[in-house]
């Protein structure tokens, strides 16, 4: 459907006029008539109003021009499985399982496999074969892209090994070696450290994703050595529960 036609419909469907229409979305009755006859189109501020109206999508005041994608699990979205901010307005790049009331779901690209394989599998698609195509696959979307200049699974899987590699021959006291990495959104691991001059620091963006892991101390106590890296930089701190009382054990430019 074009643009005219769908706000034709909604506007029908809800029972308003033109002039009720206008009134709850702050333009004049002319407007919606323009609109309803394709000689104009909404602005972006307005389409908010209009999405947050009717509860639906702005892809679909448009006449769904896009097929829209969730950017962390690939699921199509429709406008009853899209999320929303917490004010309302919906987030075409989410699914409502992934992103919920402004927070991410998942910052593990192993704990999203685990969940979705769980629900994708079936008789014609073995846990195995779901597991192969999601590796494959959850690396090409937006939310889990920082890695975007690899070329599929393969060579994903052979940067991993490399920074293993890389991070096991730095030889940190009481770290137990590394022997796998996962996908972490850097607002879930982003701590923040204190300088010897007493500044606060953080060295990760919050919005980009990292290689990381979690790894229990080999002298016990009740700390853990936290690992996050990129292209860039290799990262490796310590930490008690919760992320609490953070130190920085090494900061590595690659």
């Amino acid at each position: 459907m074009e643009t005219k036609d769908v706000l034709l419909e909604l506007r029908t469907k809800h029972g308003f006029s033109q002039d009720d229409l206008a009134e709850k979305v702050h333009v004049t009755r002319q407007a919606v008539s323009r609109w309803e006859n394709g000689d104009t189109t909404p602005n972006t501020e307005t389409l908010k109003l209009l999405s947050k109206l009717y509860d639906v999508s702005i892809n679909t005041l448009l006449g769904s021009p896009r097929q829209l994608i969730c950017q962390c699990c690939g699921m199509p979205l429709e406008d009853s499985s899209i999320s929303k901010e917490p004010d309302g307005l919906f987030n075409e790049d989410y699914c409502k399982w992934c992103y919920a009331d402004g927070e991410y779901m998942y910052h593990d690209m192993d704990d999203l496999i685990n969940v979705c394989v769980n629900h994708m599998a079936n008789d014609q698609f073995t846990p195995e074969q779901v597991r192969a195509y999601l590796k494959d696959m959850l690396p090409k979307l937006d939310y889990w892209k920082q890695y975007k200049n690899l070329a599929g699974a393969e060579k994903f899987d052979e940067f991993k090994q490399q920074l293993m590699d890389e991070i096991n021959a730095l030889q940190v006291d009481g770290m137990p070696k590394v022997q796998s990495l996962n996908a972490l959104v850097g607002g879930y691991i982003n701590l923040e450290y204190r300088l010897p001059n007493g500044q606060p620091v953080k060295f990760l963006d919050d919005g980009a994703t990292y290689l990381g892991t979690q790894l229990e101390c080999e002298f016990g106590g009740n700390r853990c050595f936290g690992i996050a890296a990129n292209m860039d930089f290799i990262l490796i701190c310590t930490y008690e529960e919760n992320g609490e009382n953070p130190e920085l054990v090494i900061y590595k430019k690659r």
